[in-house]
């Protein structure tokens, strides 16, 4: 057994801010379970076959190591996988249990956590950022958690989504959010997007796992096929925003 630690969320609704197209939307948030904590290097290791004792979020984790892990952690747990892989393309199994990555709205109806400014408290109590003068990420829930019960869905490791960045910018670039302990309070807010390739990974990057299955396979928790797909043909000129456009040399990602 894994022994993640959930905590159930209530259905609701959350707002979010794609500053760049200078476009809002309101998602619908259905009943679904999120993990307290970010995954610790302890249980990465256990469900891959590795050992540590590590407390800190597991990180320098991409994309494609995540759904991967997800997966196997559903597989040890006995639940039905969320994903099914053809080689790199990955596609979600909405209605299965198994563990998964938040989708885009999960995740900030997650953080926010009824709140609406851009920190669910002051930020020097809630995350580990620049401010606190740290190398590395810090043990997990060693910060104040935010209403839901949630630990450092702010600062300390940002965490992957399962949602594109932009197709018709950035292609198979994936969301990740929240921000990291090397970030200053301008990059650690609940609205902020950034996203990577799928296999690029960083050590201020990990994930937090989500579950639940949904009855719908077209619209789920603020997410659809349809909708990646129109974005997908969207191009031309776009206003700037919270996703920058350069590229990080070392990494893959979209600029922090």
């Amino acid at each position: 057994m894994t022994g993640f630690e959930f905590r159930e969320l209530p259905g609701g609704m959350v707002e979010l801010h794609d500053a760049r197209r200078n476009r809002r939307r309101t998602a619908d948030i259905a009943s679904f379970e999120i993990a307290a904590f970010a995954v610790t290097g302890e249980q990465y290791a256990h469900v891959i076959g590795s050992t540590s004792d590590e407390q800190r979020p597991a990180s320098s984790i991409s994309w494609l190591d995540a759904v991967h892990f997800c997966n196997a952690a559903s597989e040890l747990d006995g639940l039905e996988s969320a994903y099914e892989f053809d080689g790199e393309d990955v596609s979600w199994r909405t209605t299965a249990p198994g563990y998964r990555l938040p989708t885009e709205a999960e995740w900030e109806y997650s953080c926010r956590a009824g709140t609406s400014g851009p920190h669910y408290g002051p930020l020097s109590e809630v995350a580990w950022t620049s401010s606190d003068g740290v190398e590395a990420a810090q043990p997990v829930g060693m910060k104040v958690a935010n209403g839901f019960g949630l630990h450092d869905t702010l600062g300390n490791v940002w965490e992957w989504c399962w949602d594109y960045l932009d197709p018709a910018r950035y292609g198979d670039y994936r969301v990740f959010r929240g921000g990291g302990f090397a970030d200053d309070a301008w990059n650690v807010r609940a609205s902020v997007r950034r996203g990577g390739a799928p296999g690029m990974s960083h050590p201020d990057l990990g994930l937090r796992l989500a579950r639940g299955g949904f009855d719908r396979r077209d619209v789920v928790q603020g997410w659809s096929p349809a909708a990646d797909a129109e974005r997908s043909r969207i191009v031309g000129p776009l206003p700037s925003g919270w996703t920058p456009t350069g590229l990080d040399r070392d990494s893959g990602s979209a600029e922090r």
